[in-house]
């Protein structure tokens, strides 16, 4: 970890220790494109026992570190059919669904950076949610001195979609503000520090509660326009909404009309539908939406942590079995 960034992993992202019978056949491991294999890499590694090297027939595992590039990862995967453990960059691994339908099977592991990157992008979501209930996007376009205007945090009743990383470091940033706090998830279960937790066919009843209303689930075809038209009519006029998960959990024109017709009083979003958001794009102008360009997590901030998951899985890979960040190909997370 660099002095610069002391983030840290966050709890609950998916371990799972394999019984030996399940586990990879461990090997040579390659780190991909290898234009972006750079050495703290390369060092997390060799540091957790695994050796580095060119794909090849006798490859066993890969770290994939290109977001961009799902088709590479195909290429790869179609090489080295021996392949039985990759590692994904992102939390979320909707850009490489073809890859895990096509490469579904019972002896392949996929991980991912899920609970990797949750406390920068948590602080993030805090952020957008103070700027929406102070009004700091108007200050910030203002001219001249105008009408005193705000709301605190404290006191406000927040639903978070989602009970992954996030959520859990959500809830602890803003347990000081003594808010109440629902979390509405696929399935059942309590998520700590949160008053309330339901699952996500009961989103409708705990909607009108919300003041402010924080996305943090996982983009799939279950999820996708999850706020649309409907959801956003049953919040408050005054309710912020913030997305740090995916675009597509919102119906973008929906979004629009309801922040024209003050319906909402706030969006702030760190991702879009389209993304990147084109130029000249009504949300661009909207005075009550603060777009950020899916920077909650930076590079730099990415960096040591990434290279610490894939330390923790290369560990796994060769000796202990204990994959953390675990993904459901069939479930999309």
């Amino acid at each position: 970890m660099t002095e610069r960034f002391r983030h840290r992993a966050v709890a609950g992202a998916g371990a799972a220790e394999l019984p030996p019978d399940a586990r990879p056949q461990a090997g040579p491991i390659a780190v991909l494109p290898e234009s972006d294999a750079g050495e703290v890499f390369l060092d997390a590694v060799r540091s957790a026992g695994g050796e580095p090297a060119p794909l090849g027939s006798s490859t066993r595992g890969i770290v994939w570190l290109g977001p961009s590039d799902p088709d590479g990862l195909l290429e790869a995967l179609e090489r080295s059919p021996g392949v039985q453990w990759v590692q994904l960059p992102w939390a979320g691994v909707d850009a490489f669904a073809q890859a895990l339908a096509d490469h579904d099977r019972d002896d392949l592991v996929w991980t991912s950076a899920k609970g990797a990157y949750a406390q920068p992008v948590a602080e993030h979501a805090l952020t957008l949610t103070l700027a929406g209930l102070r009004s700091l996007t108007e200050r910030a376009r203002a001219t001249s001195w105008g009408p005193k205007t705000g709301e605190s945090l404290y006191g406000k009743t927040v639903v978070v979609v989602g009970a992954g990383g996030i959520a859990v470091e959500l809830i602890r940033l803003m347990a000081p503000f003594d808010v109440r706090t629902i979390v509405v998830r696929r399935s059942a279960g309590e998520v700590e520090g949160a008053e309330r937790t339901v699952t996500s066919e009961r989103l409708a009843e705990v909607l009108p509660e919300a003041d402010v209303l924080v996305l943090a689930a996982a983009s799939t075809a279950e999820t996708r326009h999850l706020i649309g038209e409907r959801e956003l009519a049953a919040m408050k006029p005054t309710a912020v909404l913030v997305n740090v998960a995916r675009g597509a959990l919102v119906d973008t024109d929906a979004l629009v009309a309801a922040l024209r017709g003050e319906r909402l009083h706030f969006a702030g979003l760190d991702v879009t539908d389209p993304e990147p958001l084109p130029d000249g794009h009504p949300l661009w102008s909207e005075p009550r939406a603060l777009i950020t360009p899916h920077s909650a997590d930076t590079p730099e901030m990415i960096e040591p942590l990434l290279a610490e998951r894939v330390r923790l899985n290369v560990e796994a890979f060769v000796s202990t079995g204990r994959f953390v960040g675990v993904v459901d190909p069939r479930a999309g997370y």
